[in-house]
C-alpha cells in the first residue's frame, strides 16, 4: 500500500528535498507541497494524505497551530511528522499536545526520514525514549493535573495503568514486557486496549495523557546512567 504524503515547509528548496528524498521510495509518494501552515490545512483537506511533514516555524500559520486544526478537523486518519532545526526541548512537548505522532530534527539522515514516515503511518509514534526520559518532566513539571483526564485513568486495569506509567518514562515495549515478565504480544495488547479505553490516537498521546492525568509525576523516576 502506497502512503500518501504531504512536506510542509516554508522553504521552497528544502521541502522540495523533503520530496525528493522521499519520492524515491516506491512504497511513499509525495501528493502536494505546502509553504505556509495555512496551505499545509488546505493541502491536507484537498488531498487527504496519511502522513503530513509539519514544519514548526512558518509564516501566517505556525505548524503547531496548523496540527491542532488539521487533526481536530480531520476525518480520515491523518497523522502528523514534525520537522525541525531547532533543539526539541523548546517544541516536544507543544507538538504532543497539538496532536503530533512525531518529532525529528531536520538533519535526520534520508533512509530514516522515510523510516519515520512508515512508522506513523503505520499507527506507530516517533519519540526516542532518550527524548521522552529527558524532555516530557521539564514541559511538564509547572502544569496542574486536568481532572477531567485524570477521570478517565479510572478506566484502565492495573495492568494497563503500569503500561501507561512506563510507556509515560520512555521504554520500549521490549523493556516493559521484561520489566512486567510478560510477552511483547501482550504488551501491545495492552497498549491497543489502553488507546481504545481512552480515546486516544498513538503512543506519543499516552505519554501526555500520563503526565496530565498525574498517573506519572515529573522527577519521581532514576532516568539516564
Amino acid at each position: 500500500m502506497t502512503i500518501t504524503v504531504v512536506v510542509a515547509d516554508d522553504q521552497a528548496l528544502v521541502r522540495g528535498g523533503f520530496a525528493m528524498i522521499l519520492g524515491v521510495h516506491p512504497d511513499i509518494d509525495v501528493v502536494a507541497e505546502a509553504g505556509t501552515g495555512f496551505e499545509a490545512i488546505d493541502a491536507a483537506h484537498e488531498h487527504r494524505p496519511d502522513v503530513i511533514l509539519m514544519d514548526i516555524r512558518m509564516p501566517d500559520l505556525d505548524g503547531l497551530e496548523a496540527t491542532a486544526r488539521i487533526l481536530n478537523e480531520a476525518d480520515w486518519p491523518v497523522r502528523v511528522l514534525i520537522l525541525t532545526t531547532f533543539d526539541p526541548d523548546e517544541y516536544v512537548y507543544r507538538a504532543l499536545r497539538a496532536g503530533a505522532s512525531g518529532f525529528v530534527l531536520k538533519d535526520i539522515p534520508p533512509q530514516q526520514l522515510a523510516d519515520a514516515v512508515r512508522t506513523i503511518a503505520d499507527g506507530g509514534a516517533l519519540i526516542a525514549p532518550s527524548i521522552t526520559r529527558r524532555l516530557i518532566g521539564r514541559f511538564t513539571e509547572r502544569r496542574s493535573v486536568n481532572t477531567a483526564v485524570a477521570a478517565r485513568a479510572h478506566r484502565l486495569t492495573d495492568r494497563e495503568r503500569d503500561i501507561v506509567v512506563a510507556v509515560a518514562r520512555g521504554a520500549t515495549n521490549t523493556e516493559i514486557a521484561l520489566d512486567l515478565r510478560i510477552g511483547p504480544a501482550t504488551v501491545k495488547s495492552h497498549i491497543s486496549s489502553v488507546l481504545t479505553k481512552l480515546g486516544l490516537r498513538d503512543r506519543a498521546q499516552i505519554v501526555v495523557f500520563a503526565y496530565e492525568s498525574a498517573l506519572v509525576h515529573p522527577g519521581d523516576h532514576d532516568i539516564g546512567h
